[in-house]
């Protein structure tokens, strides 16, 4: 508290100074987590991607580097590599913003959403509510 009030102090003279506190993005939920893979799931049995049926794990690939704009590079051994992709650094924040980009991506592809994923973005909505 002391080293805050010091920096105002200090700024004062020269002119009007914004002090703002807040915490640091906490990571993801168990919850925001558990609501990931019923969407994942359901883009993988009803939407193909270059003529290709994905796994919900590349699914998450995918939805990840669409979010982040991750880079790209060649393989080693051909084939490309994302660089940086990793949900299990991402905050509350970030992870709610993938969640509205995979309900996103799959309105535009007319998904059906199941049960649970419908659950899953309902109980979303109403804590982005709150």
């Amino acid at each position: 508290m002391n080293r805050a009030w010091q920096a105002v102090t200090k700024g004062l003279p020269a002119g009007p100074v914004v002090v703002k506190l807040g915490r640091p993005n906490s990571k993801r939920t168990l919850s925001q987590n558990a609501k990931l893979w019923p969407m994942l799931s359901d883009l993988h049995s009803q939407v193909e991607w270059y003529g290709e049926t994905l796994t919900q794990e590349e699914w998450k690939d995918v939805m990840t580097a669409g979010l982040k704009r991750q880079r790209a590079v060649p393989g080693i051994d051909g084939g490309f590599v994302v660089l940086g992709a990793h949900t299990s650094k991402m905050n509350k924040q970030e992870f709610a913003d993938l969640i509205e980009v995979i309900y996103a991506f799959g309105a535009e592809r007319q998904v059906a959403w199941s049960e649970p994923a419908l659950r899953a973005f309902e109980h979303y909505r109403e804590a982005q509510a709150a």
